[in-house]
């Protein structure tokens, strides 16, 4: 639930180099938080739904209305489980609110829900008590810069020739010599990886999405000590969060998703939930509204010379 210091559930992937913001989950007044920090709704052109509570998607058809009175987007995708398509139709309709732009809902199921020349999405069931999904965004490598002036030194005849090598392709030139593409450019550009799991216990489909991750942002609504409640409730324990970041070996653990119980002055407080993380993954921050988390690329081991 809300606080007077933490709003509920939205986090935003800002691909700059696009453009665009895809939105994971739209909890109550998401769209109010939006215009407090520097994103803009008009580049939202995805938004991934996890599951079903209100905490997770009372902000949504707000959000949709106010984008069609903010630059008139050229579309939004949305993803979901079921009844998500039912639940838009029903707000459209009683409300009699009317989208200026196409709104398409994808319902999704375990495995790849979107795929472009740049990116891949895919999703797994997590445990809650309802049906819920955790997402994984893979960015996909991309070789490193061509070296033209090494190519032109070894007489290779520019053309489309440069668009193989820089492909990575191997050819055969006309005087026999087999060039290896790779050879010619720098270090390969390794894709980041982003996985957002929330509402679940530990499960093993969230290790599995977490495999390698850059970063994992992960619920853990519960301190260790009241992990009786976290099993009665199906949500996790801050060491739950940190043994899907140990077991998927990411690169750092985002934790979110607290219960109100330790708010400052409690006997338990959110600093005794990082500690308790910590202890088992040290590379793990919590998350705080308006936080921004920049994800770094990863380069390849340099490669071997031309042969």
């Amino acid at each position: 639930m809300p606080t007077r210091a933490r709003n509920v559930s939205s986090v935003a992937l800002r691909l700059p180099q696009r453009a665009e913001i895809w939105l994971f989950d739209c909890g109550e007044g998401t769209q109010h938080q939006i215009l407090r920090s520097d994103l803009k709704v008009s580049q939202i052109t995805r938004i991934f739904i996890t599951h079903m509570h209100g905490d997770h998607i009372y902000g949504l058809m707000g959000l949709l209305a106010s984008c069609g009175l903010a630059g008139n987007p050229s579309r939004i995708d949305i993803y979901g489980p079921p009844k998500l398509e039912e639940y838009l139709k029903a707000c459209s309709r009683y409300s009699q609110t009317h989208f200026s732009y196409p709104v398409k809902v994808h319902t999704v199921k375990p495995g790849l829900v979107f795929e472009d020349e740049d990116f891949m999405v895919d999703c797994q069931p997590l445990t809650h008590r309802v049906p819920a999904f955790g997402y994984r965004v893979a960015e996909k490598d991309k070789p490193g810069r061509f070296d033209v002036e090494r190519a032109i030194a070894l007489g290779i005849p520019a053309g489309p020739i440069y668009g193989q090598l820089k492909r990575g392709e191997v050819i055969t030139l006309p005087d026999g010599r087999v060039i290896n593409g790779a050879n010619l450019c720098g270090e390969t550009q390794i894709g980041r990886k982003f996985v957002y799991c929330t509402d679940t216990i530990f499960c093993d489909s969230a290790v599995e999405l977490a495999h390698d991750a850059d970063v994992l942002v992960h619920e853990a609504t519960f301190a260790h000590q009241d992990a009786e409640l976290a099993y009665q409730r199906l949500h996790s324990t801050s060491t739950m969060a940190a043994q899907v970041a140990l077991s998927g070996q990411v690169k750092q653990l985002i934790m979110t998703h607290f219960s109100p119980r330790y708010a400052p002055g409690n006997a338990i407080g959110l600093d005794d939930l990082l500690a308790e993380a910590r202890a088992i993954f040290p590379n793990t921050i919590m998350a705080y509204d308006f936080l921004t988390h920049e994800i770094p690329r990863r380069h390849s081991e340099a490669l071997a010379a031309v042969s």
